[in-house]
């Protein structure tokens, strides 16, 4: 009888539990509703553009700065060779400074005959230069000529003369040039005296010279020209045949 009470009373018990544990499990199944975000909204994330390929400006031509890289300075032609880097494209070498002063030397040969006299000379005149600009230069130098005169049935004669003189050049068209020289010489002459026989005495001859020549350019600071002159003092005292054909050697000092 006291077993058979257990059983109810702990039956009932049971039964009276049910409810409880059955809505706890129900809870923990019901649907939770979504909770809002209340915190303060971040900021949006920033987009970094891509970079744009901007080319490199050509920097403007100036004169040569120390520091600069010759590849980017203006042509020098007084840098030592060898240490230049490669000349800039699209800049020209500036010309260079013109030089003033220069050595003009020639010799001269020429051939006449007058009246059946003939007549040989040859000549040399070292000069000092002066380029005024780059197509007119003048300049004073001396001459030394020497003549051989002969003619049928008069025994030859030599003569050596020693003078001054200044010249004249003007470029007129690539290397031609005209060309212009006056003369004044203590000359040794040839003349026929009373009795119609050739004698040699002293004189002072002045002696124009014009023509035109063409210049031959050897190096930079070398050149060489041929003359060819018109002698105005074309007469029995002329201590140059005709035409006068020189030779000259042209070289700048500075």
């Amino acid at each position: 009888m006291k077993r058979l009470l257990f059983f109810v009373l702990f039956g009932g018990a049971s039964l009276g539990l049910a409810p409880t544990v059955s809505a706890q499990v129900t809870d923990t199944t019901r649907t939770v509703k979504p909770q809002l975000n209340t915190a303060p909204p971040g900021a949006a994330p920033v987009r970094t553009p891509a970079p744009v390929y901007q080319p490199t400006p050509t920097p403007p031509t100036e004169p040569a700065q120390p520091g600069v890289p010759a590849s980017n300075a203006p042509y020098d032609p007084n840098r030592p060779s060898g240490l230049d880097l490669p000349q800039r494209p699209g800049v020209a070498a500036p010309e260079p400074p013109m030089r003033r002063y220069f050595l003009y030397s020639n010799f001269g040969l020429g051939f006449s005959s007058i009246y059946g006299l003939n007549q040989f000379s040859a000549s040399i005149a070292p000069a000092i230069g002066y380029r005024v600009s780059k197509k007119f230069a003048l300049g004073p130098g001396i001459t030394y000529a020497y003549n051989s005169l002969s003619a049928r049935g008069f025994e030859g004669i030599k003569t050596n003369s020693l003078g001054l003189k200044g010249f004249a050049q003007l470029m007129v068209f690539d290397q031609f040039f005209l060309h212009g020289e006056y003369e004044v010489t203590k000359a040794e002459v040839v003349f026929q005296d009373q009795y119609g026989q050739l004698r040699k005495g002293k004189l002072t001859v002045k002696t124009p010279l014009a023509g035109a020549g063409y210049r031959q350019q050897i190096s930079d600071r070398a050149a060489a020209d041929i003359v060819v002159l018109y002698n105005f003092n074309d007469g029995i005292n002329d201590i140059y045949g005709q035409p006068v054909i020189r030779f000259s050697f042209l070289f700048d000092l500075k």
